[in-house]
């Protein structure tokens, strides 16, 4: 298989293993979120939203945003004050967690949780839409506009490939389906490391 490029998603699945979740010792904490890895006095949450801003906010001192306006990507809803924005784990950390993060170090969780060096791993959204997804796979949560859904997967796979993370048997199922459905669709190979 060539996997030169950007695969498929079908391709990129494909590289997936398939093992049954393990829920077991699961805790939020577990994942440091939110720091300023780079020390430019903005968390991830800031940074994401700074990057994914229609209208750019004005970044004021301790990195406030003033201004701006935000378009969640699951929902279609425009924000035009941040507070009503959550910043997604396109794959949720209770899910990354079943799916191989428990076997983690804490530092390679924290770098999971804030994600920042490939644009599809954590997007802002509306904090309604991110409860219902809340660690919801694809098997049993997807963003109710259809035109969403194949940038949705394409993110979901390309990120546990990226972390080179499980999926379960219902979930590669979905994927599988959704793939078919995605045919243009295509990723690239972006190791963690």
């Amino acid at each position: 298989m060539d996997l030169t490029g950007e695969p498929t998603l079908e391709q990129l699945l494909a590289m997936l293993a398939t093992v049954p979740e393990r829920r077991v010792g699961y805790d939020r904490s577990l994942f440091k979120h939110w720091v300023d890895a780079d020390g430019d006095g903005c968390d991830t949450r800031r940074e994401v939203l700074i990057d994914e801003a229609v209208v750019p906010p004005t970044v004021g001192g301790g990195c406030s945003l003033f201004g701006g306006s935000w378009l969640s990507l699951y929902d279609g809803l425009t924000f035009s004050d941040p507070i009503g924005m959550d910043i997604d784990h396109v794959v949720a950390l209770g899910e990354a967690w079943d799916s191989g993060a428990y076997a983690w170090t804490p530092e390679r969780r924290e770098r999971f949780a804030n994600d920042l060096d490939v644009s599809w791993a954590l997007i802002a959204v509306s904090a309604g839409s991110n409860r219902s997804k809340s660690d919801k796979d694809p098997a049993d949560w997807l963003p109710p506009f259809a035109t969403d859904r194949c940038p949705f997967v394409s993110a979901w796979i390309a990120v546990k490939v990226r972390w080179e993370l499980a999926v379960d048997d219902r979930e590669r199922i979905a994927l599988a389906s959704l793939a078919v459905e995605c045919p243009e669709a295509r990723m690239p190979i972006v190791p963690a490391g």
